[in-house]
């Protein structure tokens, strides 16, 4: 059965960290770029962070850069999102997801077919 399970979210105060992670069953990941998503309240689903399986490379959303790292352990089938200085307006639920290509493109939610059913992460003192 396909399914991506994610973990690691929960409350944590401004400058805090979390580290997330999303384990793939069913299939392998060593086909697929992983990327990472978030949805506040209110608001509509944003892209935070994609990684290639064929080439590893990264890519974040602005409002992330310097402060969020994705990872993978393709022999794991896991894919993680390290959290550092965290801000009030990082809180949502954040999902994982896969994308049908090895490589990235952008961080467009319609790009990527299955997702996990989400971790949710408050930010607040």
């Amino acid at each position: 059965q396909f399914q991506l399970v994610e973990s690691g979210g929960g409350l944590v105060q401004p400058g805090g960290s979390l580290r997330l992670s999303c384990v793939l069953s069913g299939f392998t990941m060593d086909y697929y770029a992983m990327g990472w998503f978030r949805q506040a309240p209110g608001k509509e689903r944003e892209g935070v962070s994609c990684i290639g399986s064929s080439d590893g490379m990264t890519s974040y959303a602005d409002s992330v850069k310097g402060r969020f790292t994705v990872s993978r352990d393709n022999a794991k089938n896991t894919v993680y999102l390290q959290m550092n200085s965290m801000k009030p307006e990082d809180t949502g639920i954040y999902y994982c997801a896969a994308r049908g290509w090895d490589y990235c493109s952008g961080l467009s939610a319609p790009d990527y077919g299955s997702w996990g059913q989400g971790t949710q992460v408050t930010v607040s003192s």
